[in-house]
């Protein structure tokens, strides 16, 4: 299934228009990991989204819309036997992935595809994860791609998402609420209604659940648990 090292495949056909760069501009695509790092929890929370998707020896692991390919890396870090594929539809942004995951000598195999087109059979994981990937969609996109994500999944494999949830408080409506404009309510919408439980139960899965919610400068940041039946 996997390609070789830091191979960047393309499966790609025209959705130029389609991927959103990191930061919405892909001038701003270097910014990237030190925007996240100094203003979201993102080494906490990554890292408990693997422990949360029990990764176990030998398992099929996919980060959806990997960015720069942190959370990829440290789900091989943490699981060295599983085989990890990193998907982004941003050749740039993968560019820095691979960069990365060379300099920390993490076996990683990354393909430039998007999330509602997935190049893999039926049943080609066993784990799917995705951070801050989701919010960057439309709802018809968001629900396309979980659709592909319950299709590459195997029977009982899990689905792991931290993304953008419903405010819990009223401070976090009012600090989600330039986030909001500034992403475009016609894609960030969903999260901020917190639709994206009940988009995981259309698309198939089951055990769908809010695991964890945790107060961010940009607003409430939720960890969703699914399962392929």
């Amino acid at each position: 299934m996997c390609e070789p090292r830091g191979k960047d495949t393309k499966f790609m056909k025209d959705h130029s228009d389609a991927y959103v760069p990191a930061l919405s501009h892909d001038s701003l695509t270097p910014l990237y990991d030190t925007l996240i790092k100094w203003t979201l929890p993102e080494a906490t929370f990554k890292r408990e989204l693997i422990e949360h998707a029990q990764i176990s020896s030998k398992r099929r692991v996919l980060d959806l819309g990997c960015g720069t390919a942190t959370l990829t890396i440290l789900a091989k870090q943490m699981h060295p036997d599983a085989a990890v594929v990193g998907i982004d539809g941003d050749g740039r942004v993968l560019q820095l992935g691979r960069s990365k995951a060379e300099k920390t000598k993490t076996d990683i195999t990354f393909i430039r595809a998007m999330a509602f087109e997935l190049p893999y059979p039926n049943g080609s994981f066993d784990c799917v994860v995705s951070s801050l990937m989701f919010h960057h969609l439309t709802t018809e996109d968001k629900i396309r791609s979980l659709k592909e994500v319950h299709r590459v999944l195997r029977s009982g494999g899990e689905l792991r998402i931290a993304d953008f949830g419903k405010p819990h408080n009223l401070l976090m409506r009012i600090l989600a609420y330039p986030w909001h404009l500034l992403e475009g309510p016609k894609k960030t919408n969903d999260n901020v209604r917190g639709l994206l439980p009940q988009f995981m139960r259309d698309s198939g899965f089951v055990e769908v659940r809010e695991a964890k919610t945790s107060a961010t400068m940009f607003g409430t940041l939720s960890l969703y648990a699914a399962r392929k039946s």
